[in-house]
């Protein structure tokens, strides 16, 4: 009788809290707007997840909206790094995108944490109307290792968690998700009717009249041995002369974040079976830099490393980068990558007069997650007003550096930003006025110098400091 009377109680309380968190999601949610169709497909072919959500969303009440909004549950939100939105202009072969801003935004009483981001509409959606949204965003370290060490010879084994149904604050009529692996190797996947399975792809749904909130917690346990290169810090210093270059700097403290490695390293069996032993590893990693680039180095603290091929042409320049050892789970490596670029490719003149600099943002490496990128933008000595424009959120901030015959030394454009991924890689600009004036003080300044020295050396030759008569 005691454990009927618990399990009752039991029911009662989940009864409750259910009742009550459909309660404060509806006074959450737009009652306005529904979603008629979803579909989301989430590639887990990398180590940075990337997702893909085609909303139609239509407004059945009377009242016209002008956003509509995202939800993440709260496991998701660090780990987000990027999210782009378009809205469709046209049909089929006519189709075009166009973007829309999204920001985050705070509503009170979120259930269970939900966290949310608005995706503000070109023109408010009227009643009746409806939109067809596309997004994309990227999750980092949202593949958690499983087992969290492996031998050389073992392959690495992840777990990637979401939701069969999408989280989202209005009616759902009908959604699907697909699920992409690198292969068809899954040792596990939770199945939510109907649930399919087919080569490297899972399909979740097609699932009707989903209630606001819906969550349906899914967990996919799959082989994926590619590179999890993370670059803890990447400082790059682009320093600008206005004699015709541009030097750029950058410092590495590159990890594997995969599986930790356990046992010794065999070096003689690594060689022998590549394809067997040391598949969760990697040795060498794609840097793309700008084409005519030119005296290129690659260096750690011992020195420099020759283990490296560069190709160029007129439109791009790759370089593969190997480090000193393969570098296994848990492992890390420092080094440098220097090389110059000339200087009219990227520094150009604004109708204002004033010049800007027009660089990429984010990490050359291609596939790599940055925990903490530093970008220093050295201007000439002489430099005045600096401001940066970048196409997303960055910290900013100026600092005073010191180089070789410098006088009142030289202003530096700070930006940093963490949880960058290659999706980052878009153009970003700094603008400041220069006096060309300025551009005389250093050879003013040796000539001056040298003509010191040389009457000094007359005047040595010419004035007897004997003291003899």
């Amino acid at each position: 009788m005691e454990g009927l009377l618990r399990l009752r109680l039991a029911l009662v309380f989940s009864v409750v809290t259910l009742l009550s968190l459909l309660v404060r999601s509806s006074s959450l949610s737009s009652p306005e707007l529904q979603i008629v169709n979803a579909e989301r497909r989430i590639d887990l072919t990398s180590h940075i997840v990337r997702v893909y959500l085609t909303l139609k969303v239509e407004n059945a009440g009377t009242s016209p909206a002008s956003e509509i909004l995202l939800a993440f549950p709260p496991t998701q939100v660090d780990h987000i790094a990027l999210v782009k939105a378009a809205a469709t202009v046209g049909k089929k072969k006519k189709k075009s995108y166009l973007p829309l801003d999204v920001n985050p935004t705070d509503l009170p009483d979120g259930p269970n944490g939900t966290k949310y981001l608005s995706i503000a509409l070109s023109s408010p959606l009227g009643m009746g109307e409806s939109v067809t949204l596309e997004v994309f965003y990227t999750l980092t370290h949202s593949l958690e290792p499983f087992p969290v060490e492996i031998s050389q010879s073992e392959s690495q084994l992840v777990y990637y968690h979401d939701s069969a149904i999408i989280l989202s604050p209005y009616h759902v009529k009908q959604q699907i998700t697909f699920i992409k692996t690198p292969s068809t190797k899954v040792e596990s996947f939770t199945r939510v009717e109907p649930t399919d399975r087919a080569g490297m792809e899972l399909k979740y749904g097609p699932y009707n009249d989903r209630p606001p909130y819906s969550f349906s917690p899914v967990i996919v346990h799959f082989e994926n041995n590619n590179p999890f290169a993370v670059v803890e810090e990447l400082v790059r210093e682009v320093e600008i002369s206005h004699w015709g270059s541009l030097q750029i700097t950058e410092h590495y403290k590159l990890v594997h974040a995969g599986a930790r490695h356990k046992g010794i390293f065999s070096r003689v069996e690594y060689q022998s079976k590549p394809s067997f032993s040391g598949v969760s590893s990697f040795k060498h990693l794609l840097a793309n830099l700008p084409p005519r680039v030119h005296s290129v180095y690659y260096r750690d603290e011992i020195g420099n490393i020759s283990s490296s091929h560069l190709r160029t042409d007129s439109r791009k320049s790759e370089m593969e980068i190997e480090p000193r050892y393969p570098l296994f789970g848990g492992w890390k490596a420092t080094f440098i990558i220097g090389y110059g670029l000339p200087l009219q490719d990227f520094l150009f003149e604004s109708p204002d007069g004033r010049r800007y600099l027009n660089f990429s943002f984010g990490c050359p490496l291609a596939e790599t997650v940055v925990d903490k990128l530093t970008i220093k933008v050295v201007l000439p000595e002489g430099s005045k007003n600096p401001s940066a424009v970048v196409p997303f959120p960055v910290e900013q901030h100026l600092e005073i550096s010191y180089s070789y015959l410098d006088i009142v030394g030289r202003t530096v454009v700070v930006l940093e930003k963490t949880n960058v991924v290659p999706e980052h890689n878009s153009p970003f600009q700094v603008y400041y006025d220069f006096n060309q004036i300025f551009m005389l003080a250093e050879p003013l300044m040796l000539a001056s110098v040298f003509f010191l020295f040389f009457m000094a050396c007359v005047a040595y030759l010419h004035v007897d400091l004997s003291i003899r008569k």
